[in-house]
């Protein structure tokens, strides 16, 4: 009798969003209010950033992508996820082609390390490289990559380029810990 008891008061908590994420979704909110005074900084911490993507990507499991992290260092980022491109690209109602199929079926580690520059109300995210399967992708292939087959599947993606931060952001101050935004004065 004291099983069913302890089940009906866990079960609940078993789905509900962790601390973290309900953190960081609550920070997210706050900083698209446009209610923050000019000047100020929020600081989303890396433990929220992580459980806010895990959460946000979690639907994203039966389409091919799942567990991702994020790690931050000084104005970079490095994510990690498992993925499989097959799926990503039938899911997106773009069935992969034969060779494509042979060489990226099943899941595959995916590390990608990129540098974010911003401010200004501005940002730039430049990808230095990319590893799938441990293979390390950079360079003119590394370009290749972003331009057929990145951006045709997030066309509104940005990368090597200036984009504008909306909601008054000012700039992003990426350290190891946190991402820190700071908002127009």
């Amino acid at each position: 009798m004291k099983r069913w008891a302890l089940l009906a008061v866990l079960i609940p908590l078993l789905g509900a969003p962790s601390s973290d994420y309900t953190s960081a979704q609550r920070k997210f909110d706050l900083i698209e209010s446009e209610k923050l005074q000019p000047g100020s900084r929020v600081v989303l911490t890396s433990r929220e950033l992580n459980a806010w993507v895990a959460a946000e990507v979690a639907s994203y499991a039966s389409q091919g992508f799942r567990d991702p992290k994020l790690e931050l260092a000084n104005n970079a980022a490095t994510g990690t996820a498992l993925i499989d491109f097959v799926k990503l690209q039938q899911a997106a109602g773009k069935p992969p082609g034969w060779m494509m199929t042979k060489l990226l079926s099943g899941e595959r580690p995916v590390r990608v390390v990129a540098r974010i520059r911003s401010g200004s109300g501005q940002a730039q995210v430049d990808v230095e490289s990319v590893e799938i399967s441990g293979v390390v992708i950079d360079g003119k292939m590394l370009d290749f990559l972003i331009q057929h087959y990145l951006i045709p599947q997030f066309p509104k993606a940005k990368v090597g380029q200036p984009f504008e931060l909306a909601h008054r952001i000012d700039r992003l101050e990426v350290k190891p810990d946190a991402v820190g935004v700071v908002l127009r004065r």
